[in-house]
């Protein structure tokens, strides 16, 4: 049989007709839980934390002698008596005095040792390292004495001066180690880039690199003026006149040992909580961000 004639006899070949497939039904991961499972851990967390905050609102805006648990009429009679009576505008411009000027130095100090950290080699760096790490595990009850015993020597006790070292001092540690981690981060090519183009090491510094850690100082900064704020013992033990208390202190003082104003001390709170919570309000996304590139060596 010749070629031709095979080929007329073979048979055509056979199309495969595509059926159309089921959709597959996806099985949910292990680790893939009901969203049931998410939102309610979570809604029992958010009451239990929401519901202080809601006892003090109670108390500030509702009248004396009340047991309503809504807050009905509003009154601002205890934040009018905390405010005037009760010295609270002193107490807070003491305290942002003290916030303010705490953030400024510990941010300045902070910006050179951590500059010196990260771009230059000496001998003892690493146990310098070392010696601001172990700091961290020092309490501030334990400085209370030597420091004492320095500004009265100085003659700085009663004196705001004597808080705002105080709390700088106690913040330098974790603010060099965190500034000093973030400038690691910025090559150093651009430094050298500058001074190729006639800048000196601060002026490079100052028009390159500075911009650059604009996140770090944020939340350096931040983080130093929060503590200060909030902070108590350095404000009780140096500080002996009313007029230079501060905010902590000035809390204290609306607790006795015979009775407790109830309503004054959660107004008293919520002035005290409304600059902190403005703060992290405004400047949270340079916090999250300086905070997790500070922590990590470029």
């Amino acid at each position: 049989m010749s070629t031709k004639e095979a080929t007329a006899v073979a048979p055509a070949p056979r199309r495969t007709v595509l059926e159309p497939q089921r959709p597959v039904k996806k099985r949910p991961a292990w680790d893939e839980a009901p969203r049931w499972q998410i939102y309610l851990p979570l809604s029992i967390y958010l009451v239990f934390t929401l519901i202080p905050f809601y006892w003090i609102l109670l108390f500030a805006l509702r009248p004396a002698g009340s047991t309503s648990l809504v807050p009905w009429p509003v009154t601002f009679e205890h934040f009018e008596k905390v405010w005037t009576e009760r010295s609270f505008a002193t107490y807070f411009e003491n305290s942002l005095l003290v916030g303010l000027a705490t953030l400024v130095m510990t941010t300045l100090v902070a910006l050179a040792g951590g500059y010196a950290l990260a771009r230059f080699d000496f001998k003892i760096k690493q146990a310098f390292m070392l010696a601001l790490l172990c700091s961290q595990f020092v309490p501030g009850a334990l400085l209370l004495v030597p420091l004492f015993e320095i500004f009265a020597e100085l003659q700085m006790i009663n004196s705001l001066g004597s808080v705002i070292i105080a709390e700088t001092v106690f913040q330098l540690p974790l603010s060099i180690i965190l500034i000093s981690n973030f400038i690691k981060n910025v090559p150093y090519s651009l430094e050298e880039a500058a001074w190729v183009d006639g800048c000196n090491r601060f002026t490079a510094f100052r028009i390159v690199v500075l911009p650059l850690l604009r996140p770090g100082l944020i939340a350096v900064g931040s983080f130093a003026f929060v503590h200060s704020w909030n902070h108590f013992l350095f404000a009780l033990m140096f500080l002996n006149n009313q007029s230079k208390q501060t905010i902590p202190v000035g809390l204290n003082t609306l607790m006795s040992a015979d009775s407790v104003d109830l309503g004054a001390l959660a107004a008293g709170g919520i002035i005290a909580a409304v600059p902190v919570v403005l703060v992290f309000a405004f400047i949270q996304k340079w916090l999250i961000t300086g905070f997790s590139a500070g922590a990590v060596k470029g």
